[in-house]
């Protein structure tokens, strides 16, 4: 059975594809190899053939035929692979060591590939690489050279290459064999997690074996997936924690007062009080679900919202000049530095939301001076590619420790509880610098809080 999943597995068929077109590209390599020797030999053989050719002309010239068929036959009794044969003009030969040719054999001019016979007649024949010269009187001159030697290098050349093939079918089976077993042990153990994981163990995690291949690339990926995944659950289960927990009070504030509306008898004046409670309960009930939605979306990055070039310095100093009769309530003053063109890609409304959040928080919790000056604090300017928006006050800050549990859901400090809020403000910030493609930082003031929402002009929102 596991032979089976081996032998079925794509790793297995891959490698098995992967050698054999690689055995094939061998065979090729060693057959232009072969034709290469074979003509390297043939070109040496005209080479040497040329080369008795101009002896021998030397002798006729100086001898004549008779001693021409002297030399032709000394040489021919010599041993070697070169052979000659010198004929009468009725082809009948004279002197040589060729016993038979083919008939047509002595009118091809040039050379020719030819099979012949030799004087031996225990021999069945060999092939030659031949040239035929015409002598006067109708006289004919064979000079070849055996081609034994190129029939052995091709034999050679075909071992070779049955050989590097049965070599590498072995290779190509053990091969596969071994990265089809490799790949389906990773893979199983890849569907072992997958199998704990849908099982409800949302912190298991696929292996990694640390070798930095396509499946570990695939395992981390999808174990961030699995990361975000569990942190979005688990914020689900600190969400709905922290809703039961919040809005049990609001909720059981807005029956109290439908309670007491109804044993107020017919006072239509405390009818009116125990309503306009009821509504303004009711409305910050309304508030904080519109802001989880608000939060929800901005983390979804939801194509719903509308997303256009704006002017940062307008809705910043619109906010701020909104909020400067409730920072004269409160003994404060604020001060607005903004750059000009600073064209932001993005949401308008949720950046004003999240600029008016930080800055209610700031009024809230920042009211504190020390020597005078302002007690909030707002800038915006450019900073390479981002748009940064700050806005610090000089209250009492928050400890380094909490500023990222602050950026939670439903989080409120000790110090916090005192004044009216959801904890909600701070969370959706978060979220809509990362639907911008930004950060939100809280930074030490020094006293006091700075917030710094730093968005990308180019938003990826965009």
């Amino acid at each position: 059975m596991a032979l089976v999943r081996i032998f079925r597995a794509t790793a297995f068929k891959l490698t098995l594809a992967i050698l054999g077109l690689s055995a094939v590209g061998v065979g090729v390599v060693l057959a232009v190899v072969a034709w290469q020797v074979i003509k390297v030999v043939d070109e040496e053989t005209q080479q040497t053939i040329e080369a008795e050719a101009a002896g021998l002309a030397e002798v006729y010239q100086q001898g004549g035929l008779r001693r021409l068929g002297a030399v032709v036959d000394s040489r021919s009794r010599e041993p070697g692979s070169t052979i000659y044969l010198l004929t009468n003009m009725a082809g009948e030969p004279l002197t040589g060591n060729i016993n038979q040719l083919p008939a047509g054999a002595l009118s091809d001019d040039g050379f020719v590939t030819t099979r012949y016979r030799s004087a031996d007649s225990a021999d069945k024949g060999h092939v030659a690489l031949a040239r035929v010269f015409q002598l006067p009187n109708g006289f004919h001159l064979l000079i070849g050279h055996d081609l034994g030697d190129r029939a052995r290098i091709g034999a050679v050349m075909i071992r070779a290459l049955a050989t590097s093939l049965i070599f590498l079918a072995g290779l190509a089976a053990l091969g596969a064999l071994f990265v089809a077993r490799r790949v389906l042990t990773r893979i199983d153990g890849m569907n072992r997690s997958a199998t704990a994981i849908m099982g409800g163990e949302l912190s298991e995690r696929l292996p990694v074996s640390g070798s930095g291949d396509e499946l570990d690339r695939l395992a981390i990926g999808l174990n961030q997936m699995l990361g975000r995944i569990d942190e979005l659950m688990a914020g689900l289960r600190e969400v709905s924690d922290n809703i039961a927990h919040d809005l049990r009070t609001p909720l059981t504030r807005l029956r109290n007062h439908a309670e007491e509306a109804l044993t107020l008898g017919h006072d239509e004046g405390a009818y009116r009080i125990a309503l306009e409670r009821t509504i303004e309960e009711s409305d910050g009930l309304i508030r904080i679900f519109d802001a989880l939605l608000m939060i929800a979306r901005a983390e979804a990055g939801r194509g719903q919202m509308a997303v256009q070039p704006f002017d940062v310095s307008a809705v910043v100093t619109g906010v701020v000049e909104l909020y400067e009769p409730v920072a004269e309530e409160r003994g404060c003053s604020l001060s607005v530095r903004t750059e000009p063109d600073l064209t932001l890609a993005g949401n308008r409304e949720l950046v004003g939301q999240v600029v008016a959040n930080l800055l209610d928080n700031a009024l809230k919790y920042g009211v504190k001076e020390t020597g005078g000056g302002h007690a909030v604090d707002v800038a915006t300017r450019r900073e390479g590619a981002d748009i940064v928006i700050e806005i610090a006050d000089r209250g009492p800050g928050i400890d380094a420790g909490d500023r990222k549990r602050v950026l939670e859901r439903f989080v409120r400090l000790e110090g916090a509880r005192s004044q009216p809020g959801s904890g909600l403000g701070l969370s959706l910030a978060a979220a809509v610098a990362r639907m911008h493609g930004g950060s939100l930082h809280l930074d030490d003031n020094a006293p006091g809080l700075k917030v710094t929402l730093r968005l990308p002009a180019g938003s990826a929102a965009a």
